[in-house]
């Protein structure tokens, strides 16, 4: 019996059909498709961004997460997920695991590989890229992530906005992650920094509630209309983005010049 391999597939985030070609083969013959759950939520937001991709739904199991910010929580959660997959690998059956966006990019998958690679040193796996939640915003607003030498920094949000502003300040664009629950004072600190207008948000792309911003000045946390920084990406730009298509008057001179 050829031994049993084990996938990291990333898919979404954002509308059916971001998933790898190439990983399209191992979803299909996986015995048993492992894909993340938040407990505060009714669905997988994986499954969602599986929509009209064909592959046996039985094979599928949900894998609850309550993301504690006690770390030994979570290493005993990470644990028990990998002494799982393991023993599903040891008895021949080939698995895949979901996650949103990239597989390597704050991913629940990277632990999950690690704890993997001490419980069975050798074994065969592979991991397929996928999407990240910034490239998918960027391309869902028509925003550049970096032109020409500028500096792109990606963060979790800090805790404070002391910390945030340097981080502003001392980078040319900063794509800002896992922002939830501080997204008021982030807004906040990008109105009083005077650098809203030319910052963009996204959140639950392609999905049920997508909320894409270009321009933030009228983005609101309260209210009728209220947006949240769960599943959603900010991105920062320190300076308005240059437009370099646009000549300057002594360019244009010097064009005119060239062409009579």
């Amino acid at each position: 019996m050829s031994a049993a391999m084990f996938w990291g597939i990333g898919v979404g985030p954002g509308p059916a059909g971001y998933l790898p070609l190439a990983a399209m083969q191992a979803l299909q013959q996986a015995d048993l498709i492992y894909l993340p759950r938040a407990r505060s939520a009714d669905t997988s937001v994986a499954l969602q961004c599986l929509d009209g991709v064909a592959f046996d739904a039985t094979r599928l199991r949900e894998v609850e997460f309550n993301m504690d910010p006690d770390r030994e929580v979570l290493r005993a959660h990470y644990a028990q997920l990998a002494q799982e997959i393991a023993s599903t690998l040891r008895a021949g059956r080939s698995v895949a695991y979901l996650t949103i966006g990239d597989t390597l990019t704050y991913s629940t998958y990277g632990y999950v590989l690690a704890a993997l690679k001490d419980l069975m040193p050798g074994f065969a796996h592979r991991t397929f890229p996928g999407i990240t939640s910034y490239a998918s915003a960027a391309a869902a607003l028509g925003w550049p992530l970096g032109v020409g030498k500028e500096r792109t920094l990606i963060l979790p949000c800090p805790e404070d906005a002391a910390t945030l502003r340097q981080e502003i300040l001392s980078h040319d664009i900063v794509v800002l992650m896992k922002v939830g629950a501080r997204l008021p004072w982030v807004l906040a600190l990008l109105r009083e920094m005077g650098i809203a207008a030319h910052c963009a948000f996204a959140r639950r792309i392609g999905l049920d509630g997508e909320v894409l911003a270009s321009g933030l000045d009228d983005l609101q946390v309260a209210g009728d209309h209220a947006v949240s920084g769960y599943l959603a990406t900010m991105l920062i730009r320190k300076n308005a983005l240059e437009k370099r298509h646009e000549l300057t008057a002594q360019a244009a001179v010097s064009t005119l010049k060239v062409a009579t």
